[in-house]
Parts: structure tokens; C-alpha cells; sequence
């Protein structure tokens, strides 16, 4: 299966996509996390991209889809991913149509995660992730907080917080999606393969393995 999460940031599409990978044994891509790598790293390619998401933009299509070129390729990759952040526009959707077309494969499933901007950014506002990249821990210090302050409860390593994730960023960042997300649903909506997704309760903790729980009844 190739499964393509799509929701606004802060949605719990990343959470429900690692969540998905565990139930479903297949790799989750994130291309956020392939940035900020780069960024951490200070590539070139990472200043790049720094220079674009610290703003609340979007990278350029041509990088992104050359990176999402070279991961599908990896042995992991041959039977299916769930691809998270990636595709963010309709011109990267049709580079990856073509992508798949060139190994005999195509996507299976859209599901678009639908929340509230306003939970949406107090999600966010609260929001710490383990530091430790094989863990990858997400916490809400609000609603969700670790058992010892500032210190996964998982695996122990430090909880980190984004330089972007204030108010004033969240809402550009939401207003991009949102922009550039219409043309993107109307595409795989035309497809066949759009599914809206809504948790029955989107500030529970279990929001995301409501979400999950869904999208796999509709891959049945």
C-alpha cells in the first residue's frame, strides 16, 4: 500500500502515521523530519530549507521531490510507505503519480485528517517531542504531559520544542496549508482515494488511534 496522510500541521497526521506503520509494517516517510535533519546538520540543503520553513513556507517542489525520488527507492520501500508531508501541492502529487508509474505503482489511500484551527494550535503551542529520532515520542505538556518534566517517558531522553511552533508562525503555517491543500484534495479526490478522516473526539489522547483505527476499515 502507498498511503499519502494529509492534514494540516499539528493534526496528529504524523503521530497517527507512526501509529499506522507499527500496525501495518510499512516505513513511514516523513519529509519534516528528512529537513530537520539537514537543518540540524547545517547542509547546505538544510540551510535551504530553514530559510523557507522557519517562515512558515513551503521547500521548493523540485528539492523535495528529488528527495522523495531517492527514498522510494530504498529496499524498505518496495512494498508500500506511508508518506507524511509529502505531497504538499498538486505539481508534487503529479510527480509522484509518475514516481510510482515508473516502478508499476500508484497510490492506494489519501486520508485527510480534519481538526479544529483552534484545537489545532493549542495542540501545537503545547507541543514536545522526544529528541531521541528512533523514539520520536510525541507529548502535549497540557493535556498530555511526561511523567518527569522535559524528560521522555519512553525511552529517557530530553523533550524538545521547535523554534516555530509560536502562534504567529502556526497561523501562516496553517494559512499555506489551506491555500495550497484545495487544489491537492480536488485531485485525489477526483481519483477516488480521498478519505475524510474526523476522531469522534479530537482532544482525547487516543485522537490519533481513532484516527488509524478508520483508516485501516477503509483499507479493508
Amino acid at each position: 500500500m502507498y498511503i499519502v496522510m494529509l492534514g494540516a500541521p499539528g493534526s496528529g497526521k504524523g503521530t497517527a502515521a507512526k501509529i499506522l506503520s507499527k500496525k501495518t509494517g510499512l516505513p513511514h516517510i516523513s519529509t519534516g523530519d528528512m529537513f530537520r535533519e539537514q537543518i540540524k546538520k547545517e547542509t547546505e540543503l538544510g540551510k535551504l530549507a530553514n530559510s523557507y520553513i522557519s517562515n512558515g513556507g513551503l521547500v521548493p517542489d523540485e528539492v523535495t521531490i528529488d528527495i522523495v525520488r531517492d527514498r522510494l527507492k530504498w529496499e524498505d520501500a518496495k512494498n508500500g510507505v506511508i508518506l507524511d508531508g509529502f505531497p504538499r501541492t498538486e505539481a508534487q502529487a503529479k510527480a509522484l503519480d509518475e514516481i510510482l508509474k515508473e516502478q508499476g505503482k500508484k497510490v492506494t489511500i489519501v486520508p485527510e485528517l480534519v481538526i479544529p484551527a483552534q484545537i489545532i494550535i493549542e495542540r501545537i503551542l503545547n507541543r514536545a517531542t522526544c529528541s531521541n529520532k528512533e523514539c520520536g515520542a510525541i507529548y502535549n505538556t497540557k493535556f498530555k504531559p511526561p511523567k518527569v518534566e522535559g524528560i521522555c517517558d519512553v525511552c529517557g531522553s530530553k523533550l524538545i520544542t521547535r523554534n516555530d511552533d509560536n502562534e504567529e508562525t502556526i497561523k501562516k503555517r496553517l494559512e499555506v496549508y489551506h491555500k495550497n491543500s484545495k487544489d491537492l484534495i480536488e485531485f485525489y479526490k477526483e481519483k477516488g482515494v480521498l478519505k475524510t478522516i474526523e476522531p469522534e473526539d479530537p482532544t482525547a489522547d487516543n485522537a490519533s488511534e481513532q484516527a488509524v483505527d478508520i483508516i485501516l476499515k477503509c483499507c479493508e
